[in-house]
Order: structure tokens, then C-alpha cells, then sequence
């Protein structure tokens, strides 16, 4: 299985992430994820997949989060309405993404990326 990089090109981090990996050497796929939101059974594995709270696939500092008070509605919502919610709008899942054969990292964090990829 391939690497895919879900990321938004205009986000600071997902470009030192991409640049992180191809300094490292590692071949991926980029998928631009507010032209190709996840879809609900994506979601669902990666975050079956990840071992994190659904919470952390949310990307809680966007304008869009703030806007629809995710804050306050999200503990009300079942898995099931929060996965529909996140595949309505890449924008408000948090990025970038990496997911491989046996691992699912959200958010760029080096020594996370660096234990899943040696």
C-alpha cells in the first residue's frame, strides 16, 4: 500500500509536512481535501484505524468549526451524525492526514511521523 497525504496546500503545516516527507525520502500520494472531502466510510476506518477520539479529526481552529459552535454540539452527537458532519466539508477536518497500511497520523508531528515511517 501507498502512503496518501491528505492535506489543504495553503496550510502552513501540511507544507512542512510535505516537505518533511520528501526530505525524508518517503513516496506518497497528496490528496487535496477540500477538493476531495473524505468520505464517511474513509473517516471511519481512519479513525478506527488511528486508536484517537473521534474529536481530534475535527480541525477546531478553522472558521467553519467556530461558525457552526462544533464546540458546544459535538458531545450531543452521535459517531455516526459527527462522521457525516466531517465529510460535508474537508475544511472542517483537521489536516494534514497520513495514512498507511498499519497507521493513521492526524496533525504533523515529527517524531510521530518518524516512529510510524521507520
Amino acid at each position: 500500500m501507498s502512503i496518501l497525504l491528505v492535506e489543504y496546500p495553503k496550510c502552513t503545516t501540511c507544507q512542512r509536512a510535505k516537505k518533511w516527507l520528501s526530505e525524508h525520502g518517503v513516496v506518497f500520494i497528496d490528496r487535496h481535501i477540500a477538493a476531495e472531502n473524505p468520505t464517511v466510510e474513509e473517516l471511519r476506518e481512519w479513525h478506527q484505524k488511528s486508536g484517537l477520539p473521534l474529536k481530534r479529526f475535527f480541525n477546531t481552529s478553522g472558521l467553519k468549526y467556530k461558525a457552526l459552535a462544533l464546540k458546544d454540539k459535538l458531545p450531543q452527537m452521535s459517531e455516526q451524525e459527527q462522521l457525516e458532519l466531517l465529510a460535508t466539508d474537508g475544511m472542517l477536518v483537521k489536516r494534514p492526514i497520513l495514512i498507511g497500511e498499519n497507521f493513521v497520523l492526524v496533525g504533523f508531528r515529527e517524531s510521530e511521523w518518524e516512529a510510524a515511517l521507520s
